[in-house]
């Protein structure tokens, strides 16, 4: 199963200058929660964004045309369609950006594990794509207000392909 994981904002922010737009601890949480114990796929910026570099507990595969060599505790892959043929026998892969590995993998994503963020980042430079919700089935919804460790309102929904 192809899963693409996300938080994005209003307008489907995701991002600026290398990174996230907001604190959500829950949403830290859950993506944890998630993907360990599964391949993880990304773009070189999403990966130089991670503070400890390589995410524990997970298979990171980094998709980049730049990268002469694996970062430590990687794979690295020139296209998300060779990252995807590597991992084809993984029960679940989680896409986890950024916005060009997310435009790339969406048209054969299975689920969308989506963190929707209620409010407006002032600024942003990296966009979820843009979503046909016709095409899905929620099959998840949770709803949060914001509170000392998560600074927006925010609701965790679950897509599947229709």
């Amino acid at each position: 199963m192809l899963t693409l994981i996300c938080a994005l904002d209003e307008q489907r922010a995701i991002g600026l200058k290398g990174h996230m737009l907001f604190r959500l601890r829950s949403d830290l949480q859950r993506f944890k929660a998630l993907t360990v114990g599964h391949t993880v796929i990304m773009g070189r910026k999403t990966f130089a964004s991670l503070p400890k570099g390589a995410l524990p507990n997970r298979r990171n595969f980094v998709v980049s045309r730049s990268l002469s060599e694996a970062p430590a505790g990687t794979f690295l892959f020139r296209s998300p369609e060779a990252a995807l043929q590597a991992a084809q026998d993984d029960k679940e892969i989680f896409v986890i950006g950024g916005s060009s590995i997310y435009e790339a993998t969406l048209p054969l994503a299975d689920r969308l594990c989506l963190t929707h963020i209620l409010a407006k980042a002032p600024q942003a430079d990296v966009f979820f794509p843009e979503v046909d919700f016709d095409q899905w089935k929620c099959t998840f919804q949770e709803s949060h207000p914001a509170d000392e460790q998560n600074e927006q309102p925010y609701i965790f929904a679950d897509y599947i392909r229709i």
